[in-house]
């Protein structure tokens, strides 16, 4: 295991790089803990492929450095950086069993055979591999196929991280929820240091201690789920994490409150000193979670149309007409969903106020 410094990295698939956009990876400097788990989130196209690449050494990067602990790795090949990835599709060796598959790492470093059984049956133990030990593995189903891989990473005990790129695509819903908990179970069980990417947030927050949230190149958030629901850093992470993503309403500040069209919204006593202090374009920003329904008037409240209401099974979405906006409100499944009009409140602890897509904070 290790620490993960990356020193001023920057990456561009191009010869001549000269401008920001010619880069996949703009500017990252960070230092991943020993031990921790992370995971690298962002649509796709948003570099955490390529980041993850660099880390594990199939791409040199551009500009900075790679840091395994002390250790320099920049110009290290994967093979010289005692690092194990899994793959989106499964890489296995069909024709061997299910054992030798697992024991293969170990064979191949020259362990003793005493010890490749007892690691090889401990893994086996902790992904339930136990019944299938000495089937082939061609004969087995997507899921244990995968397992199978993931317990290749997992058998040595000495590599400095173990890398995920989106190892769960290929598995159906269910047991892609079986997995993400079995993954969270062995890393509290070994205390591995794992990267695990992925364009699903869900995936990233049932798996993760600390999210990475890429976005056109750069790291724009790392924080705990918590942190970037309540807190998010920049516009994007408000929009991509969440279901629905945090409603954005421009506005200007006035007095006490911020102003979206013809209606006057109170903000708390510091709220209101970071606006006015900021510079560029101010846009307020809540989740539609905290955002209030009522059926009739209430303090702070405004009567706003409904456009339309969504039963997503476990919640219901209320979309909202504000202004010349939309905006959505998640209320629990058993409310009264409103119907053509409604009042909408918006509590002053949830509100948050951007500038140029930045938490003012």
């Amino acid at each position: 295991m290790a620490q993960i410094c990356l020193d001023e990295i920057a990456h561009s698939y191009l010869p001549f790089p000269k401008t920001d956009e010619d880069y996949a990876l703009k500017r990252i400097h960070n230092i991943w803990n020993d031990g921790g788990a992370y995971a690298l989130l962002g649509p796709s196209g948003c570099g955490k492929t390529t980041l993850l690449n660099i880390i594990s050494g199939l791409l040199k990067p551009s500009k900075g450095r790679v840091r395994f602990d002390e250790t320099d790795v920049t110009e290290l090949p994967p093979e010289k950086r005692n690092i194990a990835q899994v793959f989106q599709f499964p890489v296995l060796y069909d024709t061997m069993s299910v054992f030798n598959n697992l024991a293969f790492p170990l064979k191949n470093r020259g362990f003793d055979k005493a010890y490749i059984t007892s690691r090889v049956t401990e893994i086996a133990k902790i992904l339930e591999l136990e019944t299938v030990l000495h089937k082939k593995a061609e004969g087995l189903g997507a899921d244990a196929k995968q397992k199978i891989s993931l317990g290749r990473g997992l058998v040595r005990e000495d590599v400095a991280a173990i890398l995920f790129d989106e190892p769960l695509t290929v598995i159906d819903p269910q047991l892609k929820w079986q997995l993400r908990c079995k993954l969270k179970e062995i890393h509290e069980q070994l205390k591995l240091t794992l990267i695990y990417v992925t364009h699903d947030q869900v995936e990233a927050l049932t798996f993760a201690d600390q999210i990475i949230v890429m976005y056109e190149g750069w790291i724009v958030q790392i924080g705990t789920p918590q942190e970037l629901f309540e807190y998010p850093d920049h516009k994007f992470v408000g929009y991509f994490i969440g279901s629905p993503g945090m409603n954005f309403l421009p506005c200007i500040m006035e007095n006490d409150g911020v102003r979206v069209g013809r209606f006057h919204i109170p903000v708390d006593e510091k709220t209101a000193a970071l606006g006015k202090k900021a510079t560029g374009r101010l846009e307020l920003g809540i989740r539609p979670l905290y955002l209030k329904i009522h059926a009739r008037e209430m303090a702070d409240s405004f009567q706003v149309p409904v456009q339309s209401v969504e039963d997503q099974g476990s919640c219901q979405v209320v979309t909202l007409a504000f202004s010349e906006h939309r905006i959505k409100a998640r209320i629990a499944e058993n409310d009264p969903a409103p119907e053509s009009m409604a009042w909408v409140s918006f509590p002053k602890e949830w509100i948050r106020l951007f500038a140029d897509d930045q938490l003012l904070k």
